[in-house]
């Protein structure tokens, strides 16, 4: 149940509420959008088997950083920690921060053009200190928000599916050019996006009890849910609005509450965004701190993140410098007053690199360490993982295209981390000889 809460609150984010207007501005048909979203899935569920071999013939905290550093050795495993706590998990933290800014400043602005960032920075801190008290306050206040986030989406189905007349969608639909003028490869982009975030369970591979059973079910179980959901949200969109009627909205979800609702259904979608942002905002700080935790305890200059306090369980100092760190790259969206599109250009096409490179490790262990127990083998080999890495390849070219030259700050932030890899190395060398 711990995993599914995770995988689902990780996913289960603003973002539904905002790609499918885009995905429908891609496709030509409903039946087409609902195609791209029935794919998103499917790609999903192939890393996700991926990953269940990862997981479980590899548990350990570092999750990725783990496979990498067996893989590929400790340079690459370096790199993807430094690009972990300086870019891609702060990073989103600070963009799912942004979005719970966006939203709970419709509901109550507290401050002029500032009040999202500085929800953003309250909600960082807030989430880091909670989860730094212990990982019982932080498991329970995730189950919360994600059964909070799901009867939300639940409500908005039946809104789309069963309250709004049936004029109301004809309406829509006539009242705005059709969705066709994109293309099913981009709308499979934002389809993705979408779905990014479920691989943030194998932090946790080292802490599930019954490994090989639980993690596997769980990573198949959330995926699942989570795809029905998309997929029974995406059709109430389409039954309340019409294909026209999405492609033509910015706030496709206010937009469906209120011709179901009027006024208070669109106040009654932003506290469901709230929500959702806040769900996953607290996984994601959850899970980010144990790569650095894995960190601390490899590399002698980054110890002090692998303290890990027996009384309250969670790695504690990780978890503090990751939202000092997120807190930084809040004060960056305020100061670009980009926040949410600042942070996607940040993050993605670092994200994207390391996801391809995760697939491509499950390669190469299983040329090197083939004497390993492996619980649980990724079916149909190799393909479903070449599959992956291709999914992934298309993503991280996407990615770039999209953020242009947004894109240069996160990589040259990862790029940073190559003179302290020297430094590392020289210091490894010095203290060998």
């Amino acid at each position: 149940m711990d995993v599914v809460a995770l995988t689902v609150g990780v996913v289960i984010g603003a973002s539904v509420f905002e790609t499918p207007a885009l995905v429908a501005g891609n496709t030509g048909s409903g039946w087409a959008a609902l195609l791209a979203w029935t794919l998103g899935g499917g790609v999903s569920i192939v890393g996700a088997l991926c990953y269940a071999e990862l997981t479980t013939a590899y548990p350990h905290a570092g999750g990725d950083y783990f496979y990498f550093q067996r893989a590929f050795g400790d340079w690459l495993a370096f790199l993807f920690a430094w690009a972990r706590l300086v870019v891609i998990q702060t990073g989103s933290i600070a963009l799912l921060a942004f979005v719970f800014g966006d939203y709970a400043t419709e509901l109550w602005p507290i401050g002029a053009q500032y009040s999202p960032s500085i929800y953003a920075a309250l909600a960082v801190a807030g989430l880091t200190l909670l989860n730094a008290l212990g990982v019982r306050q932080g498991k329970h206040l995730q189950r919360g928000l994600t059964v909070a986030t799901i009867v939300g989406l639940l409500v908005l189905i039946g809104a789309g599916l069963f309250l709004v007349p049936e004029s109301a969608g004809q309406a829509a639909a006539t009242g705005a050019s059709d969705g066709g003028g994109g293309s099913f490869g981009m709308a499979m982009v934002f389809v993705l996006l979408t779905y990014g975030g479920w691989n943030e369970a194998a932090y946790l591979s080292a802490e599930v009890r019954d490994l090989s059973r639980n993690m596997t079910r769980g990573l198949l179980g959330s995926l699942g849910l989570i795809a029905g959901l998309y997929l029974l949200v995406n059709w109430a969109y389409l039954q309340g609005l019409g294909l026209a009627g999405m492609a033509g909205s910015e706030v496709v979800a206010a937009d469906l509450m209120r011709a179901a609702f009027g006024a208070p259904g669109a106040k009654l979608i932003s506290l469901l965004v709230v929500a959702a942002a806040l769900s996953s905002t607290n996984a994601t700080i959850f899970t980010g701190a144990r790569t650095s935790f894995a960190l601390g305890r490899d590399v002698r200059f980054f110890r002090f993140l692998g303290r890990w306090d027996a009384d309250t369980e969670p790695p504690a100092n990780a978890l503090l410098v990751q939202g000092a760190v997120a807190l930084g790259l809040v004060g960056v969206g305020a100061w670009t007053r980009q926040g949410f599109e600042a942070m996607v250009d940040y993050t993605a096409p670092v994200f994207w690199l390391f996801f391809g490179l995760a697939g491509a490790a499950l390669f190469v262990l299983r040329r090197i360490e083939p004497e390993t127990d492996r619980p649980f083998r990724v079916p149909l080999y190799p393909a479903v993982p070449l599959l992956f890495c291709a999914a992934c390849l298309y993503m991280l070219w996407s990615s770039v295209a999209y953020a242009g030259a947004g894109a240069l700050l996160g990589v040259g932030v990862l790029l940073a981390g190559i003179p302290l890899l020297a430094l590392r190395t020289a210091r490894s060398q010095e203290a060998s000889s």
